[in-house]
């Protein structure tokens, strides 16, 4: 059985822990039986330690609940970060700190980047080499493999990324592919893939490949789900404000199931069964209200996958 859940906005609480409480309150009413903690919408990492303070401030509230939990880690934090990877590596094990500490068996990071979308304005000469972005991931399993055998109660997912026009490829999640070749080489019960459905549409339309197999190619890998809805077009990377890339089927939407032109049935036909973890509703604050409506959606989607030949099934979600 599958526990459906949904990811807390770090951006619609933005710090505020009466929101969060409230947030988890709707949850717990729509029957979600997950939820998934962005560390960083909390300010419980400070600096690249954990604020013990506010730790136990957000223990407290998650004392009045009994959800499955998962976390997410910084959305900036890269092992690849060449200048800082000091104050990374902190982050990263106050993160893995934190899941412990709320009884999380799961870490979601996204995969490391050869250049941080924080730095995609600045101009560059000419891209990294096929050597210098091999020298990279190495650097970045060695980093991941010490991670996981210090915090062995915690599974490490890596995220498959979202590609952008000009930018792409500026990381090795982007290619299904390369993130599996990549954690395979660390062979590690506790480093797998999250697989995030939304972006491996995505990628799947601007490189070309076949969403439902690349999926399949993986599904032994993956640990940890997030759901979201799309039209598969890609943005530049300056492409910010969701309300004008809508008309046009742009960006990453983070929609509500139903709501955009994934192959949801098919692609969770290629994984599920045997897959059983949990799947995270990953919507945009923008759409907290619609949380209902997502999730009778997927349960549909689940209920009918489970039950029906993948070449007999027929969805209407809308």
């Amino acid at each position: 059985m599958h526990e459906i859940g949904s990811k807390i906005d770090e951006i619609r609480i933005d710090g505020d822990l009466a929101r969060f409480r409230n947030d988890l309150e709707v949850y717990a009413s729509l029957g979600l039986r997950a939820v998934e903690i962005p560390v960083h919408g909390l300010d419980v990492i400070k600096n690249g330690l954990l604020d013990g303070r506010r730790l136990r401030e957000v223990q407290r509230i998650l004392r009045d609940f009994h959800f499955m939990y998962s976390v997410h880690s910084p959305n900036p934090l890269n092992l690849m970060d060449p200048g800082e990877s000091t104050l990374h590596l902190s982050v990263f094990e106050a993160s893995l700190e934190f899941a412990e500490t709320i009884g999380a068996r799961i870490l979601v990071y996204h995969a490391g980047r050869f250049i941080p979308e924080e730095s995609f304005p600045i101009p560059r000469s000419q891209g990294l080499s096929r050597e210098e972005t091999s020298r990279l991931m190495e650097h970045e399993r060695e980093f991941l493999s010490q991670l996981a055998l210090r915090h062995p109660q915690v599974t490490i997912c890596i995220e498959n990324a979202r590609p952008y026009r000009y930018h792409s490829p500026y990381c090795y999640g982007e290619r299904i592919d390369i993130l599996k070749e990549h954690v395979e080489a660390m062979n590690l019960p506790n480093v797998k893939i999250n697989l995030d459905i939304g972006h491996l549409y995505m990628a799947a339309c601007y490189y070309q490949f076949d969403p439902v197999d690349a999926v399949g190619a993986i599904r032994d890998l993956i640990a940890h789900t997030h759901v979201h809805d799309n039209f598969g077009g890609v943005i530049y990377s300056h492409e910010k404000i969701q309300t004008h890339q809508i008309p046009f089927g742009r960006g990453d939407a983070h929609m509500p199931i139903g709501w955009g032109g994934i192959p949801m049935a098919d692609i969770l036909s290629a994984y599920c069964p045997p897959y059983s973890e949990m799947l995270i509703m990953e919507l945009r604050g923008r759409y907290f209200q619609n949380t209902g409506e997502s999730l009778a959606n997927l349960r549909c989607i689940l209920d009918a996958v489970q039950t029906t030949p993948l070449h007999e099934q027929v969805f209407n979600t809308g």
